[in-house]
């Protein structure tokens, strides 16, 4: 039962363990970005996280909304959702019960003009966006990844600088399915809808 479950905003470090060991991102998880963290405990035990955070980059407000680097007020990214696939096996619908909480939340604790989230291809589409009325705007544009080549011979992906005279390669990244909730109705998104 719903009633069991609470929700609260917790700290980067009370989310670690449920990412670490179930989100599918759990290689690069320890980096995550932290924002606006919302926890789902069950017995005063953390079973799920949803994140919030601004826009990775702030270039994306103008191809999605035609805003300058300058306005990106309200603008958010759910960077990471992950529910205990126990809780999950157990419970139906908890997944979006969660997220349009934690919106509603959110939308109490800031400004919220929109929310973004992806949904990485080679793991998932996004089913629990739709369910929480996100509306989508198809795959990202395909881009390609650095990785540098080691003395053993295996490969570890490049974050930044200069590649020219580095050995490696580059690699397709998987595309990602965006899903978009516009709060402000003087925001225009740019991208089609699908």
């Amino acid at each position: 039962m719903k009633s069991e479950y609470e929700i609260k905003i917790v700290t980067k470090k009370e989310c670690e363990a449920i990412l670490l060991n179930y989100h599918y991102l759990k290689d690069i998880s320890k980096g995550f970005k932290s924002g606006i963290n919302f926890g789902l405990f069950k017995n005063n035990k953390i079973v799920g996280v949803c994140i919030f955070t601004g826009f990775p980059v702030p270039e994306l407000s103008k191809g999605m909304f035609g805003l300058d680097r300058n306005n990106q007020q309200g603008l958010f990214e759910l960077s990471r959702l992950c529910i205990h696939p126990e809780i999950q096996s157990q419970e139906h619908n908890i997944t979006s019960w969660f997220v349009s909480r934690c919106l509603k939340q959110l939308k109490k604790e800031t400004e919220v003009k929109c929310v973004l989230s992806y949904a990485d291809n080679d793991f998932h589409s996004g089913t629990i966006y739709k369910a929480c009325n996100f509306k989508y705007y198809g795959l990202s544009t395909p881009k390609k990844d650095f990785w540098i080549l080691q003395e053993n011979g295996s490969f570890i992906k490049h974050s930044r600088g200069k590649t020219k005279g580095v050995p490696g390669e580059w690699r397709l990244r998987s595309q990602k399915h965006r899903y978009v909730l516009v709060y402000d109705k003087n925001l225009i998104i740019k991208w089609t809808q699908l």
